[in-house]
């Protein structure tokens, strides 16, 4: 696929892009898609880049639902995993549990890494997502759940029931590790600070757009994060495709950067997904 042609399709024309690390430092060796860290005090062990199942979601479904449906993006899954990729992202919101239900059927539930987002508040609501959850999914367990997009910088009151029902789940096996994707920068600074916050999923890319403050802010929160021993997940790294022209430059920048472990890009096809296993470590050895 030749490099104007990948630019256009959908995967930068969507714009479901977050990356990993944060720094002007220089990497101390290459970055591959498929290098396997430990994310977070749980040490949840994945791939660097997390296959994202969300571009332009909206009304319950999104590209990769919309265009691939079951079978397709099942399969692309399945590719994925093939060649080196462990990490599936998904949200009750992207219509896309029963999407990663046929992909296990394919794939052993071992091999791979499930992280989804819910938006319960109550004890109650929490309980009931887990259980739908777990069935939309077909597993037992759920590695990552996230509280998703949340806004307010008071939210550890607000969604203390689903964080309590999470916690006693994380406890009894049923969910890995827990934590939060944020919209705004008082709900970031927020779970900088919270010990609950196990992982964050977080807005970065170099020219700020779509995220939850300038640049030089969000990294400092971000290395805030990272310090206290949280793990860190990027997106909206191309920043819902208004950056897509300089996808290089993108990955170049996010790949240089020390407070990000991983990140997630949606690939709505092979050659999406397979241009990016290569587009990645060539852009970390000239970072």
């Amino acid at each position: 696929m030749k490099r104007r042609d990948f630019i256009k399709t959908g995967l930068f024309a969507g714009g479901a892009i977050a990356t990993a690390g944060l720094t002007t430092a220089a990497p101390t060796g290459v970055k591959r898609a498929t290098d396997m860290i430990e994310l977070g005090p749980d040490k949840i062990r994945l791939s660097r880049l997390a296959m994202g199942t969300g571009t332009r979601g909206r009304g319950g479904s999104t590209n990769q639902t919309r265009q691939l449906g079951i079978e397709g993006l099942a399969n692309l899954l399945e590719y994925g995993v093939d060649n080196g990729l462990n990490f599936f992202d998904t949200a009750d919101a992207y219509g896309s549990h029963p999407h990663i239900k046929e992909a296990l059927k394919r794939v052993p539930r071992e091999k791979v890494v499930i992280m989804t987002k819910t938006r319960s508040r109550t004890a109650e609501q929490m309980k009931a997502d887990l259980d739908r959850f777990r069935q939309e999914l077909g597993t037992d367990y759920i590695d990552i759940v996230l509280l998703h997009a949340e806004t307010n910088p008071n939210w550890p009151e607000i969604r203390a029931g689903a964080m309590e029902v999470l916690s006693e789940a994380r406890e009894k096996g049923i969910v890995k590790t827990h934590g939060i994707s944020c919209h705004s920068i008082g709900a970031l600074r927020t779970a900088a600070k919270t010990d609950w916050v196990k992982v964050d999923l977080a807005r970065i890319n170099p020219e700020g757009l779509l995220m939850d403050a300038d640049v030089a802010t969000v990294i400092s929160v971000l290395r805030e994060m990272k310090a206290a021993g949280k793990g860190v997940i990027g997106m909206k790294v191309f920043a819902e495709g208004q950056l897509r022209d300089r996808p290089d430059e993108m990955l170049r920048f996010v790949l240089s950067l020390d407070c990000v472990d991983c990140f997630t890009i949606g690939a709505e096809n092979r050659n999406e997904l397979a241009d990016l296993l290569k587009r990645i470590p060539a852009n970390s050895a000239a970072a």
